[in-house]
């Protein structure tokens, strides 16, 4: 996931309706923001739904400040039913705003986390992806 999301950040992009973004650095791996991203996407498939909003009515701000991540802005992206890394980075990369959050240059931070669906869930996976910039 890293390898190819900093594969379209240091290519550019256009990101439709959000414009063009040109080459910009690669992301760092962060733990806090990978326990952030694990939390929602469990809370999703554990609750049979599909939101940014968690079951407890929190955001992804609040969960990663949760997870310890000090941070100056953030962004989400959620996706679910997609079977590989590649197919849901490019589902990401189609849509204009989970692709300027892929491209805004002042991120320099990103944890993801995949989680299986169940035979009673409605997605097969939950994937959310959580960006960041430290304070």
């Amino acid at each position: 996931m890293l390898e190819l999301v900093n594969r379209h950040r240091a290519a550019g992009a256009s990101c439709g309706s959000e414009g063009t973004f040109p080459a910009t650095a690669a992301l760092r791996w962060q733990p806090n923001l990978v326990q952030a991203a694990l939390r929602h996407s469990d809370d999703m498939q554990t609750g049979n739904f599909f939101s940014h909003t968690g079951s407890d009515g929190t955001s992804g701000g609040q969960r990663i400040t949760a997870a310890g991540y000090t941070w100056r802005s953030w962004g989400e992206n959620i996706a679910a039913g997609h079977a590989t890394v590649s197919i849901v980075v490019a589902g990401w990369m189609a849509s204009p705003g989970h692709c300027a959050n892929v491209m805004k240059a002042g991120f320099t931070d990103i944890g993801v986390a995949c989680v299986k669906g169940g035979t009673g869930n409605n997605f097969r996976t939950y994937w959310t992806m959580e960006l960041g910039s430290p304070r």
